[in-house]
């Protein structure tokens, strides 16, 4: 794989985002959402890792705001560090880091173990592979888990190639949930 053809395909996908997002966004966000939040109940999953959305990925704040009110569910979000990130639990205040990225307080919580992992994606490969921003972030996070909790992609439109432009440690989707 060439890694222009990597990042030709994530700077098509960022550019379809960025005009969804001025277009109908709020609508599409609500969609997802629910079906979100409908994948959530059904898999009666409690310990839930999501993340603080950037402009042109799926607002799931509202969704972290509603589960926060739910006794048995737990919400956590990552905190960077170093070449990844831990899991924090979500709390106020947030702060503004590394890439813009709104995140709460460190935490020395040791998290439960997470059963759903609803993480934005840029695009994927024909495999279902993850395109990300090209950090690697969440690459490393997943790799350095001990177990697999079930992982959900989630975009405001779907952005597929139709060729496998992943590498062999790139994380790839149990469901992707779009509109």
């Amino acid at each position: 794989m060439e890694l222009n053809h990597k990042s030709d395909f994530r700077k098509s996908c960022i550019k379809r985002l960025k005009f969804t997002s001025v277009t109908s966004k709020y609508y599409k966000d609500k969609i997802i959402l629910k079906k979100l939040e409908n994948f959530i109940n059904k898999n009666k999953a409690q310990n839930i890792l999501l993340y603080i959305p950037l402009g042109i990925e799926v607002d799931v704040q509202a969704l972290i705001n509603k589960l926060r009110k739910i006794k048995n569910k737990n919400v956590y979000v990552p905190y960077m560090e170093g070449d990844s990130f831990k899991i924090v639990k979500y709390r106020l205040p947030l702060q503004k880091k590394k890439f813009g990225i709104k995140e709460p307080n460190n935490s020395f919580f040791k998290a439960d173990k997470i059963d759903l992992a609803i993480v934005p994606i840029v695009g994927v490969d024909a495999i279902g592979k993850r395109i990300g921003f090209g950090k690697g972030m969440y690459d490393r996070f997943f790799d350095r888990l001990s177990y697999k909790p079930t992982l959900v992609f989630t975009q405001l439109i779907l952005c597929k190639s139709d060729k496998i432009l992943s590498e062999s440690y790139d994380i790839q989707a149990d469901y992707i949930i779009t509109n």
